[in-house]
């Protein structure tokens, strides 16, 4: 496979889409976004958006929230 040619913008959302994968997907996470732009016969910012955003969803765990309580009421008795 070729080598994408992304700008530093698209790059720099790239970076900024893998930071809450966690750190042993990420690898893994950069490759499929690249095999999916690796298909598209141009490459911009909308195209590079939609792949981070589709591959993000398979990818992204989001943490489980231990902090929240059950509140009653509006001020929580």
């Amino acid at each position: 496979m070729q080598p994408l040619k992304l700008s530093d913008d698209e790059m720099t959302a790239l970076y900024r889409a893998a930071a809450p994968i966690a750190p042993h997907l990420r690898d893994e996470f950069l490759q499929a976004v690249a095999d999916a732009l690796a298909g598209q016969n141009e490459i911009g910012p909308g195209t590079v958006y939609r792949a981070i955003k589709d591959t993000q969803k398979r990818f992204f765990d989001p943490p489980i929230d231990t902090t929240s309580t059950i509140r009653h009421g509006a001020y929580g008795l």
